[in-house]
């Protein structure tokens, strides 16, 4: 059994099925929100959007026992949280960061959709997180 199978053996099927409708939307959402960081009049908004998605996912998951998207939204949700407190745009560095964190959890959803043995490794490069978060 794959980790689709075993959300779907574990948790009633609408919860199952409300989670995926979600995190498969909020993936398919991030890079948009992403590409919107290096403009100044969309900064702060896109900062809060990505946040909500993380928060969002951080429960989901923390609830359903997902635990390496768990992790990875939380690392993330802690990121954003700092650059709500900044002003200006994103710098390079951040961008590159939350491009690598989007497709890791690009990954995660393949991983689901395809009721993969386990979920894939994740990458070392979004343990080093960005040390400037604006230009």
């Amino acid at each position: 059994m794959g980790v689709f199978g075993t959300l779907e053996a574990d948790y009633e099927f609408e919860i199952v099925e409300d989670f995926l409708e979600q995190y498969f939307g909020t993936t398919e959402t991030m890079e948009r929100l992403i590409s919107g960081l290096k403009d100044d009049a969309s900064f702060s908004e896109n900062i809060e959007e990505l946040f909500r998605i993380a928060h969002n996912l951080k429960s989901s998951t923390g609830y359903l026992k997902i635990t390496p998207i768990n992790k990875l939204v939380t690392l993330l949700e802690d990121v954003l949280e700092e650059c709500r407190l900044v002003d200006g745009v994103a710098s390079d560095e951040l961008v590159a960061w939350l491009v690598e964190v989007s497709d890791q959890l690009a990954l995660y959803r393949d991983d689901l959709e395809y009721d993969a043995a386990h979920f894939s490794p994740t990458r070392a490069s979004i343990i080093r997180l960005p040390k400037r978060l604006t230009q």
